[in-house]
């Protein structure tokens, strides 16, 4: 096995130990932060690509160190309108076309530059351009990676064989001998069984002996199921589930005024899943901030240069409403298309504990409530998520 792999697993997991040992929660306060928390001052040496401007926070009981904005996986190419769609398809002989490998690098490298160190990938093609893209700095990311084509979203992949198998393309197609978190995508309407769940906890243990994946993480569009799988499951170390401006913490129980619940097969009805989280120490990597991209003008429009100001606006409050949210939150992981969108996001951190005006706050709440109203048929999920 590569050594100099072992070696950085090493240092991965004994920083991520002493980092953690000097902090509760967030590195960067976020909301319900303690004042003794804020005086805290972590080991910053071992948090990977250390930016001081960047917000962040534990992942949990993996113990990793994340930026509080993060790289997702899934990008638009910038020259093209939402029409050409986010994903690239099948390259001709696994082969990443020129174009886009230059505009995975140089995003890569300016998310590097400005302190974000977690990726998260959920397919084989998005495995082969970030495998390009990160070619010689493997260790600059921390990796999650599952294929959706082969993952438990499908039934007859729902074996320990097919899930080791879905992890090995991973690693072949992104270039790697491991990943620092397998994060399993599971059914999005919460149909998998416990069964299914305990299959992937098998796969993951034959994968963790092997030195091919270091930790387990979910993702799941299912509230209710997070929710249970995270109550019942101990070896689930983080979390990935959808939040936006719209979501709130829930606190009483659900009425049609306070969003009505329609599947409570799993999970307790009127507990937070935000306590869940605490309570049994899971990460929670957000995703699906700005609605798929709906809530921004340039939805269908190509976006080439620095962007709007109004979209970019939008943006940063948008991220910053997410961390503010909870000090369940580790981090949200927005799809950045160009340098430009990377820069922006990553303000949403340098500038958060600044606060927002009350002008900005109403702002983005009245824009944000005219595009909620307007969600696309293949996002109207994402009620489900309103009250969490």
């Amino acid at each position: 096995m590569n050594t100099n792999r072992l070696t950085r697993r090493t240092f991965m997991r004994d920083g991520s130990l002493v980092a953690a040992g000097t902090i509760t929660g967030a590195l960067a306060p976020a909301a319900g932060t303690s004042a003794a928390d804020k005086k805290q001052r972590p080991d910053t040496s071992k948090i990977l690509n250390y930016n001081p401007k960047m917000g962040y926070r534990r992942l949990g009981k993996t113990n990793l160190i994340i930026s509080e904005v993060s790289l997702g996986g899934h990008w638009r190419a910038p020259w093209r309108d939402r029409s050409g769609g986010w994903w690239w398809g099948k390259f001709s002989e696994g082969k990443v076309p020129d174009d886009v490998a230059r505009n995975r690098t140089e995003v890569v490298s300016k998310a590097i530059d400005s302190g974000m160190n977690y990726l998260d990938i959920t397919g084989a093609e998005e495995c082969l351009c970030y495998g390009a893209a990160m070619k010689g700095r493997r260790g600059k990311m921390i990796v999650g990676a599952d294929d959706s084509k082969l993952c438990p979203r499908h039934d007859e992949f729902c074996n320990v064989k097919a899930q080791i198998h879905n992890v090995e393309q991973c690693l072949r197609h992104f270039g790697t001998d491991y990943l620092d978190i397998w994060r399993v995508q599971a059914k999005m309407d919460g149909a998998n069984t416990d069964a299914d769940v305990e299959v992937v906890i098998e796969a993951f243990e034959k994968l963790n002996k092997d030195g091919k994946a270091l930790h387990l993480g979910v993702s799941s569009h299912s509230r209710p199921w997070a929710q249970h799988v995270i109550e019942k499951y101990p070896q689930v170390e983080m979390f990935i589930f959808p939040c936006t401006a719209k979501t709130k913490q829930k606190d009483k129980p659900p009425t049609p005024e306070n969003i009505e619940e329609v599947e409570n097969r799993y999970g307790p009805e009127h507990k937070t899943i935000f306590d869940s989280l605490r309570k049994h120490d899971v990460g929670l990597v957000t995703i699906k901030p700005f609605f798929g991209g709906s809530l921004l003008k340039t939805y269908d429009k190509p976006k080439l240069g620095v962007g709007s100001k109004e979209d970019n606006d939008l943006v940063r409050l948008t991220l910053q409403c997410i961390l503010n949210l909870s000090d369940a939150i580790t981090c949200v992981i927005p799809g950045l298309s160009t340098i430009y969108e990377v820069d922006n996001a990553a303000r949403a951190s340098y500038t958060r504990l600044l606060g927002q005006t009350a002008a900005d706050k109403a702002w983005l709440e009245q824009m944000t409530d005219e595009r909620w109203a307007q969600l696309p048929p293949e996002y109207l999920w994402l009620r489900d998520w309103q009250a969490v």
